[in-house]
């Protein structure tokens, strides 16, 4: 601590990233990543936009990601108007945060989530309210129709994968139409139902997507929010105030390519989706307890066996799972899918630790 800081620093608790293993091949089964690379347009287009020396980069980036914004439109049937673009997903929560959630009622999510929404409600001064999920991880919609000032929560949920049909998500929207419901759809491709679909039923509605995970962007950091065009000018009201250049050249060159191929997307969106369902049976023969999962995870625990335990042999053979320290989940884990090589060989480790 030091006497220089503010005081919203002195209260901040700050969100903790997954771990980057500084190793030469970790099995690294912990930050939700793609175990397949981005399309092969993606690289091209990459290459185009630097040429052969990188002259482009001398040049600020289109600030507004007209071309992107474009692509992604098409993609979704939408309006450019109804787009907007970030440095990353968690930027954009931020700025809906900001610009769409702070409110003197309070905002509602989920007591099991994204743990970063608790962080940015207190770095914007948010005041919020948590509500427990059942037995089962699920959430149950008719526990939101209270006052408040806006709705937040991914679908399928993180870090259980735990996935409602687009009707839920329907009656959750039209059931709060005095505030805005924010649906994180950070794994949506992976065997969920988009709300896309009800933007122009909704002007309450906000959805969010990033190309972290489905389109193996991680490394680029593009995020998107589908809305009413009234809620995508108050997220680029409060991003102009920000940083009015938040993705280069390269990222937008490499989101537009990933968004034009959308054959790529479908065939590593099924592989993993396969291999899910692989895993999650062996994990159950192993006698591991697992939540349903539309995500490119499972969350699992063994009713025998300590978590932490668990994650620390795994470690020690360098296979990387995620723990939360957290109340109802802090025997459980939640495993990234990888390749169907890399889950083989988080399987073979389970077998002895598990005996």
């Amino acid at each position: 601590m030091s006497r220089y800081w503010s005081d919203i620093v002195h209260r901040l608790v700050p969100y903790v990233p997954g771990e980057q293993p500084a190793l030469a091949k970790p099995v690294k089964l912990n930050t939700n990543e793609n175990p397949y690379p981005p399309s092969p347009r993606v690289v091209e287009a990459i290459r185009a936009e630097l040429g052969d020396h990188g002259e482009s980069l001398r040049r600020y980036p289109d600030p507004v990601s007209k071309r992107l914004r474009a692509a992604v439109a098409a993609h979704h049937g939408l309006n450019t108007d109804q787009v907007f673009v970030g440095n990353g997903s968690d930027e954009v929560l931020a700025h809906a945060f900001q610009a769409l959630l702070k409110h003197d009622l309070p905002l509602l999510f989920p007591d099991i989530t994204y743990s970063f929404y608790p962080t940015y409600a207190r770095l914007y001064d948010v005041q919020y309210r948590t509500v427990p999920l059942d037995d089962a991880f699920a959430i149950r919609i008719e526990d939101y129709a209270q006052p408040n000032g806006g709705v937040i929560f991914p679908n399928p949920n993180a870090p259980t994968g735990h996935a409602l049909p687009l009707a839920q998500i329907e009656k959750l929207v039209a059931a709060n139409t005095e505030s805005v419901v924010v649906i994180d759809e950070a794994y949506v491709d992976f065997g969920a139902e988009s709300a896309i679909a009800l933007i122009d039923r909704y002007p309450n509605l906000l959805v969010v997507h990033t190309t972290s995970k489905s389109r193996s962007l991680a490394g680029m950091r593009v995020g998107f929010a589908f809305g009413h065009a009234d809620l995508i000018d108050a997220l680029n009201r409060v991003k102009d105030s920000f940083n009015s250049y938040p993705l280069d050249r390269l990222a937008q060159a490499a989101a537009t390519a990933a968004y034009e191929d959308a054959d790529w997307l479908r065939t590593t969106s099924s592989r993993v989706m396969a291999s899910r369902e692989k895993l999650t049976a062996a994990l159950v023969q192993l006698g591991f307890e697992v939540v349903p999962s539309a995500a490119n995870f499972v969350f699992a625990r063994h009713p025998q066996h300590d978590a932490v335990l668990i994650s620390t042999k795994l470690r020690e053979q360098e296979i990387f799972v995620r723990h939360f320290n957290a109340p109802r989940v802090n025997q459980h884990l939640r495993i990234s899918i990888g390749t169907d090589a890399e889950c083989d060989t988080l399987v073979a480790a389970l077998k002895d630790i598990v005996k």
